[in-house]
């Protein structure tokens, strides 16, 4: 399936692709504050309608292993890269911020990055 994401004034958009079987809420630093649920697919799923360009922002901290890619209009992150831990690119996509999904569908898998 293929679906659509955007941040918030639609200067960060782009298609994912893959069947989301469940996400990921993280309680480390950034994401407890974000809030995002995400969701894990090889990069090569992840198709930009919008180019990269002045409005893209890029957050790293602690060991440097994810770069959390937000707008710098809005605010908001709508994924970040990185790789997996067989060194395999990898998304980390926020399903909070696909279009046409239900939530409160997808089962949640929490994970401690604070003791990480």
């Amino acid at each position: 399936m293929t679906y659509q994401e955007s941040c918030h004034c639609g200067s960060i958009a782009f298609e994912v692709e893959g069947r989301i079987e469940q996400a990921m809420s993280c309680n480390c630093s950034i994401c407890s504050r974000k809030g995002s649920l995400m969701w894990f697919v090889p990069a090569g799923h992840l198709t930009l309608r919008t180019p990269q360009d002045e409005n893209f922002g890029t957050y790293v901290f602690n060991q440097h292993v994810i770069r959390h890619r937000f707008c710098k209009n809005c605010g908001i992150h709508p994924y970040g890269e990185g790789t997996d831990p067989k060194g395999q690119a990898m998304a980390a996509i926020n399903i909070r911020c696909l279009e046409g999904i239900d939530i409160d569908a997808i089962p949640v898998t929490r994970y401690d990055g604070r003791s990480a």
